[in-house]
């Protein structure tokens, strides 16, 4: 990917590119995917190859690269003796996102969650609520999620369901399938159309 440094912080580029070289890794821009952000993968030749979503911000996308080539380098050392986000991924991860928990290359805000989030990084930033939450202020193009409708809202999602909200139950939002009068628990997060979604 010939152009990284459009879709990073600058001062990350860096250690980017060193990581890349080192293990030869061949990185592609997305469509956006609903399921993930990012993924890995190693081919039968043992090449290494890592898709990002191009619509991330700056700072999702470095996260979620830093994310996908912590699993290179774990795979590196343990082939696939080990779990995907297991210790070992957890340990790489942190250690690499260290190089860029600083203001030069992330705004204050989201240092604070990623130093949360590093104690113990989940398989995916949209799990951590707190760190979601907070690189959603830097998209440009910011879409409705759960959370900020009202309860009783009517609401479709990406494949057309429609859907009631009902209000929150923990960490997440009951919400009753218009027309099956199933009961579903929704992410806070979860992106939504409103009724004029066409």
């Amino acid at each position: 990917m010939k152009d990284l440094e459009k879709y990073i912080p600058e001062n990350s580029l860096t250690q980017i590119n060193k990581w890349i070289k080192e293990l030869n890794i061949h990185v592609k821009k997305s469509i956006e995917r609903k399921t993930k952000l990012g993924d890995f993968r190693c081919l039968s030749n043992g090449k290494y190859i890592i898709s990002i979503n191009e619509n991330l911000n700056k700072y999702s996308f470095l996260i979620t690269l830093t994310h996908e080539i912590a699993h290179a380098f774990v795979h590196e050392e343990y082939y696939t003796q080990v779990n995907p986000h297991g210790l070992e991924w957890k340990i790489m991860f942190r250690k690499m996102m260290l190089n860029f928990l600083h203001p030069s290359i992330f705004p204050r805000d989201i240092i604070q969650a990623l130093s949360i989030h590093l104690k113990n990084p989940k398989a995916s930033t949209f799990n951590d609520y707190n760190l979601s939450k907070t690189l959603r202020i830097y998209d440009k193009n910011p879409k409705s999620i759960l959370e900020e409708i009202p309860n009783g809202s009517v609401f479709y999602t990406s494949n057309k369901r429609k859907f009631q909200k009902l209000g929150k139950i923990r960490t997440r939002y009951k919400c009753k399938e218009i027309s099956s009068n199933k009961i579903y628990l929704f992410n806070a997060l979860a992106i939504v159309n409103t009724p004029n979604y066409n």
